[in-house]
């Protein structure tokens, strides 16, 4: 069971007491009833033999679920709460709107291919990933939710009704490596599980596994022959849903123009401050010359892993000595290949086990390697973009202090809600900020290990191209589904992160195909541009008593929250996040 919320303070009236019941009712009866997958993930294990029921029937049930939840939310009076659980019901009401919103008009089920062939993927994938259970357990598990795929593919083919084209190529794209993770992948993990003492149930296995090979390759077809020819569907979101759905997620409702605004500004300054530094490292090198070299000074494939293991001790050993952070624990997350599903829109991620897993604690970085029929070309392009710097931003952003270590925190988060309704502005734009802040702090830089001057530098202009990376993603997010700034094209969101992100091509098509679904991926930016205020504004009201590890450390106390909420509880006011 999904425990209580903490209700300290209860009010007089029961308030508390209401909201704490209600949001435990919430991810009982609602979130992970309709995402079973997600609460495997959580560690709750009982959902392990569940599938999500991509019907529309069951689209159509979760809608009704959600909307007679609202009203139940809407009927208690948040002034009847103490601030912390004040902060949570706008958390839970939000996150409730923009299911709906997700659900009712950006309708991905009806748009997006993938959403099954990767989603039908990952429902295995999280119970593979970790021994939280016997492997015969954990093997039962597999087979009672395979057998449920063939039928969620077959919805697929009746709800794909709006498609747009680029949704269907990263589908198609994706695909094969769906068909390998399941006539490779899964049979490995549950190899030890084919003994005498478990015939029947590798038998069975054997049964449902082939099932959904054959199932995912007769998808494959009909995306192929059917679809693709019919995805004529437009993937943007429109102003007024991008704006709706930024408030609900984020809690920001600062008006796009002004976004855009703050999106080109932050741009320039770091392509002033990159042109800076391309100077400092040879004065007669033009900055494109420069990162054109620095795309050449990186690892050969079959070493990235380990250099990414490498950076795990120095950030360590510096976080301790400049007193950067707290760090609850000594374990350091294992490095792996990015699942096969997760390979064609994203290069690296975390992914650490739920908040509620009790039996594995083991977190995964996964990192995406070239593919081996690529191109020496293809390839060296794809390199470019796990450079001498771009390797300790990402390793940073990922490990440590960034993802790795706001999960380290996580048993001290206030609340269910806090643990398991993450705004991207807080955990992207925590992981992003970290970038910055080690460096400004003195990472990698001359007298802070650095091997010289010029190491240093260029540490700091791989910084400068992934803040880049994520200004474009900022800019493009908007202008390709709003229309604020004039429409990008995909074609034209390529160049742009080619020529102002300062992107290699391969990374410049992969980061706009993420982009035309994943809309809000300004929260990097966005985030991280709260989080600077934010310390500034706490820095000017505590004066010299201010301290950088106890921000940090007050920051990670708050959970997930947005960043909204952890300005009123940091600063006790309503100051405006940007």
């Amino acid at each position: 069971m999904i425990p209580l919320m903490h209700a300290q303070n209860i009010a007089a009236d029961g308030g508390d007491q209401t909201f704490s019941y209600l949001s435990s009712q919430y991810f009982q009866e609602i979130y992970f009833k309709f995402a079973p997958s997600a609460g495997t993930s959580a560690g709750l294990h009982q959902y392990d033999s569940q599938l999500e029921n991509y019907s529309a029937a069951g689209v159509a049930q979760q809608v009704a679920a959600l909307e007679a939840f609202e009203k139940k939310l809407e009927a208690l009076d948040p002034s009847s709460l103490d601030a912390e659980p004040a902060a949570d019901y706008q958390i839970l009401l939000n996150n409730v709107r923009g299911q709906l919103l997700q659900l009712q008009v950006i309708r991905p089920w009806q748009k997006n291919p993938d959403i099954y062939s990767s989603g039908v993927t990952n429902s295995i994938f999280v119970i593979m990933e970790r021994p939280y259970a016997p492997l015969d357990v954990r093997l039962q598990a597999v087979v009672a939710r395979e057998r449920q795929i063939p039928q969620a593919l077959q919805y697929a083919r009746q709800n794909l009704t709006n498609a747009p084209l680029i949704y269907t190529q990263i589908a198609i794209e994706q695909i094969d490596d769906d068909i390998s993770f399941f006539q490779h992948d899964v049979p490995t993990a549950f190899a030890a599980a084919n003994n005498p003492a478990n015939k029947a149930g590798f038998a069975d296995f054997l049964s449902s596994n082939a099932a959904v090979i054959a199932a995912l390759q007769s998808y494959a077809q009909w995306m192929k022959t059917d679809l693709l020819p019919r995805s004529h569907g437009d993937f943007r979101w429109g102003a007024d849903t991008f704006s709706k759905a930024l408030q609900y997620n984020e809690m920001v409702d600062i008006p796009l123009p002004q976004l855009l605004k703050i999106a080109y500004a932050d741009l320039h300054k770091n392509q002033a401050e990159f042109a800076r530094v391309a100077r400092e490292i040879d004065p007669s090198k033009t900055p494109q010359q420069e990162l054109a070299q620095l795309a050449t000074m990186h690892p050969a494939p079959d070493q990235l892993l380990q250099a990414f293991h490498d950076r795990f001790n120095s950030e360590i050993d510096f976080i301790r000595s400049h007193h950067i952070i707290t760090l609850p624990s000594d374990v350091q997350p294992v490095l792996e290949e990015t699942p096969p599903f997760m390979r064609a829109t994203t290069q690296a991620s975390m992914d650490p086990p739920g908040p509620f897993e009790t039996n594995s604690n083991k977190a995964y970085f996964n990192v995406t390697l070239p593919e081996a029929n690529w191109s020496p070309k293809q390839t060296s392009e794809y390199m470019a973009a796990f450079n001498i710097g771009t390797i300790v931003s990402t390793s940073v952003h990922e490990a440590y202090p960034g993802h790795y270590v706001q999960f380290l925190w996580q048993s001290q988060f206030p609340s269910t809600i806090r643990k398991v309704l993450g705004a991207n502005t807080n955990i992207e734009g925590w992981a992003h900020y970290c970038e910055q802040m080690m460096l400004d702090q003195g990472y990698g830089q001359p007298g802070a290990g650095a091997s010289d001057q010029r190491q240093a530098l260029l540490i700091r202009l791989g910084q400068l191209q992934d803040a880049l990376l994520r200004d474009a993603r900022f800019v493009v997010s908007i202008r390709m589904h709003t229309g604020v700034g004039g429409y990008l094209t995909v074609p034209q969101a390529e160049q742009f992160f080619v020529q102002q992100g300062y992107q290699s091509q391969p990374i410049a098509e992969v980061e706009t195909k993420r982009g035309s679904s994943d809309a809000l991926y300004l929260y990097y930016t966005l985030g991280k541009l709260e989080i600077m205020k934010l310390r500034a504004d706490v820095q000017k009201q505590q004066g010299a008593a201010f301290n950088l590890q106890k921000f940090h450390d007050d920051f990670m106390r708050q959970g997930f929250a947005p960043i909204k909420i952890i300005r009123q509880a940091m600063l006790h006011n309503n100051s405006p996040v940007l």
